[in-house]
């Protein structure tokens, strides 16, 4: 599990999370949503470790991620792993490389230990045989499983999504959303994913958490949002495509 307490983070004198809390559960696809410049982008890397916040907790399965040491916190962000927004693939590496890349930075595993774990994350993410084909041959979907490949290299305890449907066609969107969901579950994963789509909101979704103007303003599952009496929530999933 990962809990927030009380978040505060400011850039430049302007604040922009305003004392966020929210509870992230183990084997889970827990859903953080909102507008654009609403937050939720600076609130995930905030809890991932690429920005400080000027107050509050981060607690990763009781472990408290901004108050201790170096050693202890360098433990917990081998356990992270993190798919970005645009794949963030190396252009001059293979999908064999770039999957190793993790594991040849952060372990003393052997040249076919990390070729065996690298077959297996491909296989995971129904991607065999492209070892040796560069991230400019493959399609974009592919790159986003290539991406997921990597994320789980290390095994990890905790999976960030930032937006992993962005600039992908509906089907391949879908097959995302279910590799996810089935990687969290097989896994048993804390799995956080940043989006503003709202079918995967309602397809996968354990539990969702609606960022508004910087702050946690509204949580709950799939099957309460459409019931919820809450004015920002409903605006935001009127004015969605979905």
């Amino acid at each position: 599990m990962i809990e927030l307490k009380n978040i505060n983070k400011s850039f430049d004198g302007k604040q922009v999370l305003f004392d966020v809390s929210a509870q992230f559960e183990k084997g889970k696809c827990s859903f953080v949503i909102g507008a654009s410049g609403g937050g939720k982008s600076v609130l995930m890397k905030t809890m991932v470790g690429l920005l400080v916040p000027e107050s509050g907790n981060i607690n990763f399965d009781g472990r408290d991620f901004l108050n201790i040491a170096y050693e202890e916190k360098k433990i917990i962000r081998q356990e992270i792993g993190m798919l970005f927004q645009g794949g963030a693939l190396f252009d001059s590496l293979s999908v064999e490389d770039n999957i190793a890349f993790p594991m040849r930075m952060f372990t003393n595993w052997s040249k076919d230990e990390v070729i065996e774990r690298v077959n297996f994350c491909l296989k995971r993410v129904n991607l065999e045989n492209v070892n040796q084909l560069f991230p400019s041959n493959i399609s974009g979907g592919m790159k986003k499983r290539v991406g997921i490949a990597r994320a789980i290299a290390l095994n990890p305890k905790y999976l960030f999504c930032d937006e992993p449907n962005s600039g992908l066609d509906p089907i391949t969107s879908r097959l995302i959303d279910e590799l996810i969901a089935e990687i969290t579950q097989e896994f048993n994963i804390t799995t956080v994913i940043n989006s503003h789509d709202m079918k995967s909101v309602f397809d996968m979704s354990d539990q969702v958490t609606f960022v508004y103007k910087g702050k946690a303003w509204w949580e709950g599952d799939k099957s309460q949002i459409r019931t919820s009496d809450c004015k920002e929530l409903v605006d935001f999933i009127k004015a969605s495509e979905f």
